[in-house]
């Protein structure tokens, strides 16, 4: 298990030319348009255009995208991390980097509900929250940005004790309704003492996923006011179209859609979102490790068949998986500007796909082939062992 500390020597500079695509992540103006370079200078995006335009003079390290399409690293918005690498659920280790190979640079935990003998008294649930924050700060799993220390909040917390945990760096809850929090009055009151401070919280949407939770429907959502509808497809038992759509449209926070979810749910989403003119809302997430296992490939199968089923464009459909997460989760990764982190993923359609080109393949099904990760303007994996071979891959020209 490769682990990186989130400290060192500078990445320097970092050219990479011959791009054949730039996907922005911004779902206004997803496909930045004769763009063919991008400069990057210790981890931070500093210039992208024609290279003729570009100062590429002395770089550290050169990428050649060999034409193939370069876009932000891939965010899951809703994992459930316990230690480093291992998952208790299914008893294994290397997750984290297995999803690296599926072009996921960051992750968002929704807890820590795995851990064995979780602390749900106050004072322990507060400990671990920290501890887990501490942990994923320090050390990056495989070079993954991982944002941990999720409490699930219990009956009995009052306003200090977010005000405690906002001071010691905790900037998430894990999805509320997976511990004793289930009723929508009082969820409201502590969703609002975590925003005061800073914390982001997620709700549990659907029906009982895990011992201890239970039904979260819509009018306990619409009365907390989550800043994220947390799989509003389910995990794995989906609400009623008729309380989705009443979501899409009464409450205007975050559409995290899952992996682990009801498909036809996840659908139903999209296309209420589409409709009303919310797509922007939507963002991606797997769900996982939890019952249904690991799927390092889940946010390129949820792009896929959003693409392809939803009939959203596959550049718009990535944009879920990068740019609209980043701007809710605000984060600094995931969109292509000046000043974000130099966090990227290279795709090129599958070889044999029966689509002419990277997008149209994801449009007619298929998964693209992950050819380079990038993080912080370090190249961390190459040609994925996951994803079906790309037909062109990038290369390191200069080290």
């Amino acid at each position: 298990m490769a682990v990186e500390p989130t400290s060192g020597g500078p990445a320097g500079k970092l050219v990479i030319r011959n791009i054949g695509l730039l996907l922005t992540g911004d779902i206004e103006k997803p496909i930045a348009e004769g763009c063919d370079t991008l400069i990057a200078l210790d981890g931070k995006i500093v210039g992208f255009g024609r290279e003729k335009d570009l100062d590429t003079a002395e770089a550290k390290v050169v990428v050649d995208a060999g034409g193939t399409a370069l876009a932000p690293g891939l965010i899951d918005s809703h994992v459930h991390p316990v230690a480093g690498e291992w998952t208790p659920r299914q008893n294994q280790l290397g997750w984290i980097e297995s999803c690296l190979h599926g072009g996921v640079t960051t992750m968002i935990s929704a807890g820590e509900v795995h851990m064995p003998g979780r602390p749900k008294d106050i004072a322990g649930l507060k400990a671990f929250a920290i501890s887990s924050q501490r942990i994923f700060a320090n050390a990056r799993p495989a070079g993954v940005k991982v944002h941990g220390g999720a409490p699930v909040i219990e009956q009995g917390m009052v306003e200090d004790d977010f005000k405690e945990m906002a001071a010691a760096g905790v900037t998430l809850l894990g999805e509320v309704g997976l511990g004793g929090v289930k009723t929508g009055d009082e969820a409201k009151k502590m969703v609002a003492w975590a925003r005061k401070y800073g914390i982001q919280s997620t709700i549990h949407t659907g029906g009982p996923s895990i011992p201890g939770s239970g039904l979260i429907d819509k009018d306990v959502i619409l009365e907390a006011d989550p800043d994220v509808i947390g799989h509003i497809n389910g995990g794995h038992t989906a609400l009623p179209d008729s309380q989705i759509r009443c979501l899409c449209e009464q409450c205007k926070r975050g559409l995290e859609i899952v992996h682990n979810g009801n498909e036809r749910a996840a659908l139903y989403t999209l296309r209420t979102a589409r409709e009303i003119g919310d797509l922007h809302r939507v963002i991606l997430g797997t769900d996982a490790p939890a019952g249904s296992g690991v799927q390092p490939l889940g946010i390129l199968r949820m792009v896929s068949m959003l693409s392809s089923i939803g009939e959203v464009p596959a550049e718009i459909a990535l944009c879920f998986a990068t740019g609209n997460t980043a701007r809710m989760r605000k984060l600094d990764v995931g969109l292509i500007e000046k000043g974000r982190a130099a966090d990227f993923v290279f795709l090129d359609k599958a070889q044999h796909s029966a689509g002419k080109d990277l997008l149209e393949s994801i449009r007619l099904g298929d998964l693209p082939g992950v050819g380079m990760t990038i993080i912080d303007g370090i190249v961390r994996t190459q040609r994925s062992r996951n994803t079906p071979p790309a037909t062109k891959v990038p290369a390191i020209a200069k080290t």
